[in-house]
């Protein structure tokens, strides 16, 4: 049982030392992810906007509408809803990637605990999972 112990011991201070990042590498990391949000937001912002002014057109423009115009229009407004709620998924997603690397965490793998190609974060930069257990998760 003292081996299991050590062992953990050890593996926890390799992954401690290893999730060391200068501040300097932190400020660039923090700065990328909050530009992101920002651009994210201002799309949500817009596209809520947008929405709303569709929104006024189709109440205004819906005399005479036949059922499959009824049809239409809530589908139309079923897909602009659907986009918005996913613009807001990935800003939630940023927001927890710089909760993260606030924490330390920020570039590991929720999962395995191992770290995250830097390939997968310079294209996915809120990603918690690394690409094995991405892939395992996708199987389920």
């Amino acid at each position: 049982m003292a081996k299991a112990t050590d062992t953990t011991s050890a593996s926890t201070a390799q992954t401690a030392t290893k999730r060391t990042r200068s501040a300097a590498e932190t400020k660039k990391i923090q700065t990328a992810l909050q530009e992101r949000r920002e651009e994210l937001q201002a799309e949500y912002d817009q596209t809520i906007a947008e929405i709303a002014e569709l929104q006024r057109e189709r109440l205004t423009d819906s005399a005479g509408d036949d059922q499959a115009d009824t049809g239409t229009k809530t589908f139309e407004r079923e897909q602009e809803i659907t986009l918005a709620n996913n613009l807001l998924e990935r800003i939630t997603q940023v927001e927890r990637a710089i909760d993260r690397l606030g924490e330390g965490n920020y570039g590991w793998c929720e999962k395995c605990g191992n770290a995250i190609p830097v390939e997968r974060l310079a294209a996915f930069p809120s990603a918690t999972l690394c690409v094995s257990c991405k892939q395992l998760e996708e199987r389920r």
